[in-house]
């Protein structure tokens, strides 16, 4: 799959409208219970692009990025303004906000992920985009320096240590994160005199698997 380490421009990503969805399969039996299952193991997210552009300066701005992803061809980061960190959302990321596992003394390569929780229940989520130079790492609460302690790998949101934690050890790490997405659309139509008179385009963007 095509994709571009380039981030889409925050200016218009800040006040887009958008957030996860899932997809499950409801069928109602005859006696009036339901039979629920997920077909997909993690959300996707969808945004609309459109809603933040302001002035003719963003609408030259979005078709230039659009042009330079030849539309749907070419993935791209996108910044979530309501979900980008590991902490929450007033907080700033520390080397012990999220679990990416245990020492075995052998393995050094560890996943970035966060966990959402809700009671008893929980969803691990995948990171896959961290932004270059927010990754801060901790093994058994000792916090690593990156470049001697541990290096990222900010395209594939991969963690390798430089040496093996412990039998036991917890790997640990804070970060900020981008959605890897595409538009969802060939296709933009702008008429200015309908956005003059406030109406803007609809620019629908979409999470993608990477």
């Amino acid at each position: 799959m095509g994709f571009h380490e380039v981030r889409f421009p925050t200016n218009l990503s800040f006040g887009s409208i958008g957030g996860p969805e899932r997809r499950t399969e409801i069928v109602t039996l005859v006696n009036g219970f339901e039979e629920r299952n997920s077909l997909w193991a993690h959300s996707r997210r969808r945004y609309d692009a459109g809603v933040a552009l302001r002035s003719l300066d963003d609408i030259q701005a979005l078709l230039a990025f659009f042009e330079a992803r030849r539309g749907q061809l070419y993935g791209f980061r996108w910044k979530d303004w309501a979900d980008y960190r590991s902490c929450p959302a007033t907080a700033s990321p520390g080397p012990k906000d999220q679990p990416l596992g245990i020492g075995d003394g052998i393995s050094r390569e560890f996943a970035l992920v966060k966990t959402y929780r809700s009671g008893s229940e929980q969803y691990v989520r995948p990171v896959a985009k961290p932004v270059a130079g927010s990754v801060k790492v901790a093994v058994a609460g000792a916090v690593l320096v990156e470049g001697a302690g541990f290096s990222v790998d900010e395209t594939r949101g991969l963690v390798t240590l430089a040496a093996a934690p412990a039998e036991g050890a917890a790997v640990t790490a804070g970060f900020e994160f981008d959605v890897p997405v595409r538009f969802d659309t060939d296709r933009i139509q702008i008429s200015m005199a309908s956005f003059q008179a406030g109406e803007v385009p609809s620019v629908p963007v979409m999470e993608v698997r990477v």
